[in-house]
């Protein structure tokens, strides 16, 4: 029974920090679109419309969140592991999404429009923060549908799911 409660712990903490991690991850990139200091690497992000790899990504990821990242550990050992891995795994994930949808956005298929591609495709300033998720978006009422699969996308040749820029 114990071990349970621990396990239980870990999986809760990880479960938080992975739906916070993507809180986070879109207010930031509001915020890289109101504030014209925070959001000037954003900027030249928009005008190169491309992802800097699914590694520099995630790294800046890390860099950025460590210190919330290790703080569960304060409460406890079960409560630190299971935040710390929700936080890494939700970054891992953030760096590959966002990686994806600008290298083979047809390839997201677990969200019914890919948020960032349209993001950058129509140039979106208020409209689809979201780099993983669409549910903040949702929520926040800034996820506006567009028809995004057009010619262009369809004439795309066929690409795997790994076939994107790594580095």
């Amino acid at each position: 029974m114990f071990l349970l409660a621990k396990l239980s712990v870990g999986i809760a903490c990880f479960t938080l920090a992975f739906v916070f991690a993507s809180l986070i991850e879109y207010l930031l990139h509001r915020l890289m679109h109101i504030s014209p200091r925070i959001g000037k690497r954003h900027r030249d992000h928009h005008s190169r419309n491309e992802g800097q790899g699914v590694l520099w990504e995630f790294r800046d990821y890390i860099r950025g969140s460590i210190l919330v990242m290790v703080l569960m550990f304060f409460h406890s050992w079960e409560a630190g592991i299971g935040w710390l891995l929700g936080g890494l795994v939700y970054a891992a994930f953030s760096a590959y999404a966002h990686q994806l949808q600008h290298d083979n956005p047809t390839k997201c298929f677990w969200m019914k429009m890919p948020v960032h591609y349209v993001h950058h495709k129509y140039n979106m300033w208020h409209h689809n923060f979201g780099l993983a998720v669409d549910w903040w978006d949702h929520v926040f009422g800034t996820y506006k549908s567009v028809e995004w699969l057009t010619e262009e996308e369809l004439k795309q040749p066929e690409r795997g799911y790994l076939q994107l820029r790594w580095r």
